[in-house]
């Protein structure tokens, strides 16, 4: 299997399962990746993913062994599991344990929160082979860390380290190795606890923010304020702070 999906309370384990080919994607294995996406979003009681990969490395981009003349076709796969990273209505968290390369970088970039292994590094490799940075990553790098950075890390093709990425806002946070899991999954059971439709009103509101304008966005944040405002989370959450007492969200509309 070269996706594994583990079911726990709330939550659901993907992991890219190629370790011997430190996760290097093939068309299949997006398929299989998107799918175990819609499987997640379709259960009612998963309300965070967190997304990893098996072995030494996270996922070393695109299997280069077998990569076709078709790869417009291919890109059209990989870029809908970018979608639906982005459209999913609950957080995901990506827990990079080795290198990220490639394509593999950027669809960690998709993903809402990104903690990295102190031993990992991110590597825009597309340049060594006379490629641009794709699945996302010419959107996701200037704005994560700005042109200039952006123009560098996808021209020189230099690696990145978690400790960089996260001071330079590419990341979340880098953890120690050993910790790295165990903080990611507590970090998801942290979120498949909350509020989980704000949350995703949150996403929502953020990735339109890209592109609105000011009035734009004060208007949106307005109609989404509303929105989370008749959900029964918003209710729960006033009452057990006047309780002063933990809040029991259910992420349910």
């Amino acid at each position: 299997m070269t996706i594994l999906v583990e079911k726990h309370a709330g939550y659901r384990q993907i992991t890219l399962n190629r370790p011997d080919r430190l996760n290097a994607l093939t068309a299949e294995m997006g398929a299989v990746l998107l799918a175990a996406l819609g499987e997640a979003q379709a259960d009612g009681d998963c309300r965070a993913i967190l997304l990893t990969g098996a072995g030494r490395g996270f996922c070393a981009g695109q299997d280069l062994s077998q990569v076709g003349s078709d790869l417009g076709g291919l890109l059209d796969g990989y870029n809908a599991v970018i979608r639906k990273l982005r459209s999913l209505e609950m957080p995901v968290v990506c827990a990079v344990n080795g290198v990220a390369a490639g394509a593999g970088a950027n669809l960690a970039l998709a993903c809402d929160i990104v903690l990295a292994a102190t031993s990992a590094s991110f590597i825009q490799a597309f340049a060594k082979i006379g490629l641009i940075p794709d699945v996302g990553g010419t959107w996701f790098l200037p704005r994560l860390v700005g042109a200039a950075r952006a123009r560098a890390l996808a021209m020189l093709a230099e690696p990145l380290s978690a400790e960089r990425a996260a001071a330079w806002g590419l990341i979340w946070q880098a953890v120690d190795d050993d910790k790295l899991l165990d903080e990611a999954h507590a970090l998801t059971v942290l979120l498949a606890q909350g509020p989980t439709i704000g949350l995703a009103l949150a996403k929502r509101a953020l990735d339109a923010a890209e592109t609105n304008t000011l009035d734009e966005q004060l208007n949106l944040e307005r109609d989404l304020q509303g929105e989370a405002a008749h959900n029964p989370d918003y209710a729960e959450g006033v009452r057990a702070f006047l309780e002063k007492r933990p809040p029991v969200f259910t992420g349910k509309r």
